[in-house]
């Protein structure tokens, strides 16, 4: 691991959000002190599920990014507020947000078969 985890509080440089990201949350990147995503929807219905999903992680959280909704997206942007930067809150929720939204069950092999490939019922463009 080259970036160095930093205490609580302490912002990441942007050297090392760059790594972490890389290493961690590659569809996630930084751009003007925010670390991102993109997530593409089906449309509006799922735009809505996504935003839903993310708005309770968030409030379980208690740590709130900022969201840009659209027809068919959904933009994801994570600061801390209060230390100015980026911090370990927002890998963490970031970590949980792209676990939870991103999730298949059809590929765990399990009981949950996962939406079936059928335009009908997508809503998520998995990456």
């Amino acid at each position: 691991m080259s970036w160095r985890k930093v205490g609580l509080d302490e912002t990441y440089t942007d050297e090392q959000v760059e790594l972490r990201l890389k290493e961690e949350l590659t569809h996630w990147y930084l751009e003007k002190g925010w670390i991102r995503r993109k997530y593409k929807t089906s449309g509006w219905k799922s735009t809505l599920m996504v935003v839903n999903t993310v708005g309770h992680l968030a409030e379980s959280a208690f740590h709130h990014p900022d969201l840009t909704v659209s027809y068919a997206f959904v933009i994801v942007k994570l600061m801390n507020h209060e230390a100015k930067g980026i911090t370990n809150k927002d890998f963490e929720l970031a970590h949980k947000i792209e676990e939870v939204v991103m999730w298949q069950p059809g590929l765990e092999n399990g009981a949950l078969e996962g939406t079936p490939n059928d335009p009908r019922f997508k809503y998520i463009k998995y990456d």
